[in-house]
């Protein structure tokens, strides 16, 4: 007997609801990958960062701060059922309801990975992490008022109270002005004996751990062969060639003389694969430590890394303009340090933070980028990068920090001004504190030139129409002033013609100090002694050696100025400097050993193949040595190093 049906009454509102919701009762498995949102929140920040943005600081217009939750299916229950009243809680409106079913779930937040590439967030996982670190009082100053618009040129501004000037140190290079430096001394400061030391010792220990047999045992590399071999490597900065093995070829297309009076080839290459900056016993106790919080990524470059960091601060001290600005030291090894940055010419690499001095370049501070954030104050990578170099105790207060709209944020530049650094940079309109306000704002019909500015306390927001719009964020400029800038622009008959438009004094100055980290990679990059390893921390030596260059080369630079003298450029101080560590890895000749005594050629070992030395002259293997002065020469009738040897030193 078929079962009676139960007739029930529902109002309206009910069918419309029941409606909606079965349209949005959809099971994880029915949602596409495009309308999908599982993504971890790592690969979020990521693309973010990939984009230029910070995933802290960052916010999509078209997003809320409140953290996702997952919906659930609810069972078809009579609306009697419900233990809240429809009067405990807000109405609201069928057709709102409607459009709230209807919304593409996950749309706007996804960043377009495609099929596949998700990571796989577990289910109620928190999708807005990140950007809900804002405190609220940053939150608080995205909220437009009722008084806040922007103001043309006809409303003034006030001028910010300047920075005073008070470094540390005088500023300029640390050094004897009235003094006369070589291109090696100036060199030396930044790649000092004790380090030298340190890496012969490191490498020395790895290569007769990896590099020694008993058909070719290692020989240890001592101070001479060390500045031969970075003499070369700058050597090979000044003159390219395909391949390392040309610098030593016997073909008249690339015979070079330099090389073969160095170092051979061979005994090159072979420091070139030993080459160690870290100690063995130091390497193994960190990978010990590897898939923990005290695994040190950095740690086989440490010795290196941290003494060059230290004599940049030391030996130079910044004039009142600085910059911050991140380089790319360009790499493919398989390493989670290499970053990739699709909008730099170099995508793929290590990922370097730098302090400048805008005036001449000079790189004061960096630090390599490991991957992950290195402070705790949950306020972003940019927000990090620029505390943990804008060290005050160092540099001292005063200072006009210029940074891009990578770094600039409100949170930051008001924490700076507490640290009487002021700051000015270009800003992103998403980043939390920039007004929200489109009143009065420029609209497509502005002509050049327009400005429109807001100003909260300490902070001026800009924006100015070139030929596209540009908006700035800084403590230290006023909003606008008689500043111009000449731009070509057609006239009425269409003839390109010089015009000057207005400029607000902080683009204008932006332009004019931002370029200090540009200009250090430009010096860099011009004779650049890196070539291509499998070793990580071998291209990072490399890159250190050319921060050194750079910067004992703008110490000359400033010095050589200061005595009314005109300096050489880069290209001949590398030069000079090569010839210098040339000179100084040339072996001193012994004492003068008396004519009358007896020196003859003596077999090093009873057997000719085994026991073999490195010959002094010519560096092949010989079984044969003088006896007096205990120096192994060859001795056979097509090389005859040991007569030649003697008279060149009067023995």
């Amino acid at each position: 007997m078929a079962k009676r049906m139960i007739k029930t009454k529902f109002t309206l509102d009910e069918v419309v609801e029941e409606c909606t919701r079965r349209n949005s009762d959809q099971s994880e498995d029915d949602i596409s990958d495009e309308e999908s949102d599982v993504s971890s929140i790592d690969t979020v920040a990521e693309d973010l960062f990939l984009d230029g943005g910070d995933v802290t600081l960052d916010k999509q217009s078209n997003e809320t701060d409140e953290d996702w939750e997952p919906s659930s299916k609810k069972p078809y229950t009579n609306r009697q059922d419900d233990s809240t009243s429809s009067e405990d809680k807000p109405q609201t409106s069928p057709t709102q309801r409607d459009s709230a079913s209807k919304r593409p779930r996950g749309k706007g937040r996804a960043r377009g990975r495609g099929k596949g590439r998700a990571r796989g967030r577990g289910k109620g996982r928190a999708r807005g992490r990140g950007r809900t670190a804002s405190t609220s009082g940053q939150a608080e100053m995205s909220i437009p008022t009722s008084e806040e618009r922007w103001n043309d040129v006809d409303v003034p501004d006030v001028t910010p109270p300047q920075p005073t000037f008070r470094p540390t140190k005088s500023p300029g290079p640390q050094l004897i002005r009235t003094a006369n430096y070589t291109a090696l001394q100036l060199f030396q400061l930044f790649f000092t004996n004790s380090v030298l030391l340190t890496i012969i010792k490191n490498t020395n220990d790895f290569g007769s751990t990896h590099h020694s047999n008993p058909s070719n045992p290692w020989i240890d590399v001592t101070v001479q062969d060390m500045l031969a071999f970075m003499a070369m490597v700058i050597y090979m900065g000044l003159i390219k060639l395909p391949s390392i093995t040309d610098y030593w070829r016997e073909s008249h297309l690339y015979s070079l003389p330099f090389p073969k009076t160095l170092l051979t080839g061979k005994k090159f290459l072979r420091i070139c694969h030993s080459l160690h900056l870290s100690s063995l016993v130091d390497d193994a106790a960190n990978e010990q430590r590897r898939g923990t919080s005290e695994f040190d990524r950095l740690c086989k470059i440490k010795p290196l890394y941290s003494e060059i960091r230290d004599a940049c601060k030391i030996n130079y001290h910044p004039g009142q303009e600085i910059s911050i600005d991140e380089r790319m030291v360009a790499s493919k090894a398989r390493i989670g340090i290499k970053q990739f940055m699709k909008n730099k010419p170099c995508r793929w690499g290590y990922k370097l933070f730098v302090l400048a001095d805008s005036s001449n370049g000079y790189t004061w501070d960096f630090f390599v980028y490991e991957g992950k954030l290195q402070g705790n104050s949950g306020k972003g990578l940019s927000y990090e990068s620029v505390m943990e170099l804008v060290d005050t105790q160092l540099l001292g207060t005063g200072y006009k920090l210029f940074v891009d709209n990578f770094y600039t944020s409100p949170s930051l530049f008001c924490d700076l001004l507490q640290k009487r650094i002021w700051a000015c940079g270009t800003i992103r309109t998403n980043r939390i504190g920039f007004p929200k306000t489109k009143i009065n704002t420029l609209v497509s019909k502005s002509l050049r030139g327009s400005i429109r500015w807001i100003r909260k306390d300490s902070l001026l927001f800009v924006q100015w129409r070139d030929t596209r719009d540009v908006f700035m964020c800084t403590t230290l400029h006023t909003a606008h002033g008689g500043d111009t800038v000449q731009r070509r622009v057609k006239d009425a008959d269409g003839h390109w013609v010089l015009k000057n438009i207005s400029v607000p004094p902080a683009v204008k100055e932006y332009n004019r100090f931002m370029g200090g980290v540009d200009l250090s990679d430009s010096l860099i990059n011009y004779y650049k002694v890196i070539h291509k390893t499998q070793r990580w921390y071998k291209t990072l030596f490399y890159h250190f050696m050319d921060i050194a260059i750079v910067n004992a080369f703008l110490l000359y630079k400033d010095l050589t100025k200061g005595k009314g003298e005109v300096p050489m450029h880069q290209k001949a101080f590398r030069e000079t400097l090569v010839e210098e560590l040339a000179a100084a890895a040339k072996i001193p000749a012994p004492s003068s050993t008396p004519r009358s005594k007896h020196h003859k050629p003596v077999h090093i070992t009873a057997h000719s193949t085994m026991g073999r030395l490195r010959c002094r002259q010519c560096q092949a293997k010989t079984p044969v040595k003088c006896s007096s002065c205990d120096i192994p020469l060859c001795f056979v009738p097509n090389r005859d190093c040991y007569n030649e040897w003697h008279d060149a030193n009067n023995l």
